[in-house]
């Protein structure tokens, strides 16, 4: 079953994304093209048009920076013909525009107890931790899907001076709300666990509770500020 569905749709006009089959019960639409604003925006728009849409079976939609996954019910509906009609679900989009992405500003601490590996990215890119700071916080991020942890936001915006590898051995135990680089990608650490991003500043900002609607403070589509703050106003604002 799976072999006749891999590969359907790749020699289609450009724009529209390639379906396979990830599994028994989800198919993956792809866009080509390496992690971009671009795609990911091409991403959201396949999200909510498939939304909006409503279809049977389908159980839940999962977007990615170049991909979105579609969760189905495989005795509803035979790979092809989901696929046949999640597209045209695509190319008929709601009435209603999507929604415009919210705008969130998220305080961040960057004094060194908070942000140990920041002074070998400034000196990696020839800069000093003023400007380091500086240029991360004058940055728009994108968040571009949860993953890894529950609430845990993937950035898209990252300057692209500050880019820097995993660590190589990851710390057994990173701080909740550690603000942390990846290769080219930003994240932040929802809760107290082990990681290998480089970490450059903290937020006291609580980003999932499983009590709240919605649960996780960020979501695919909203866009990203950093405001600098002293660790006088994190100790304030992690009582809130």
């Amino acid at each position: 079953m799976l072999a006749g569905i891999v590969g359907y749709n790749r020699l289609v006009m450009p724009g529209r994304p390639a379906w396979t089959q990830a599994s028994d019960d989800a198919l993956l639409a792809e866009f080509s093209g390496p992690p971009s604003l671009e795609n990911h925006s091409q991403v959201m728009a396949l999200f909510h048009s498939l939304a909006d849409s409503k279809t049977e079976g389908v159980k839940n939609l999962h977007p990615a920076y170049c991909s979105l996954l579609v969760v189905y019910d495989p005795p509803r509906w035979l790979p092809k013909d989901l696929i046949r009609t999640l597209e045209h679900a695509a190319c008929n989009p709601a009435p209603e525009p999507p929604p415009a992405p919210r705008r969130i500003d998220v305080p961040v601490c960057c004094d060194a107890p908070f942000a140990p590996d920041l002074e070998p990215i400034a000196a990696a890119a020839g800069l000093t931790l003023e400007a380091a700071v500086a240029r991360l916080a004058s940055a728009a991020y994108h968040v571009a899907f949860l993953g890894f942890a529950p609430g845990f936001p993937y950035l898209l915006g990252l300057p692209p001076e500050l880019a820097a590898p995993r660590l190589e051995r990851p710390r057994i135990r990173v701080p909740a709300g550690s603000l942390g680089i990846a290769g080219a990608q930003a994240g932040i650490y929802p809760a107290e666990t082990p990681g290998g991003w480089r970490l450059i500043g903290r937020t006291p900002l609580r980003l999932f509770d499983a009590s709240r609607d919605p649960m996780s403070l960020l979501l695919p589509g909203d866009e990203v500020r950093f405001s600098l703050i002293d660790a006088r106003r994190f100790e304030e604002l992690s009582g809130l």
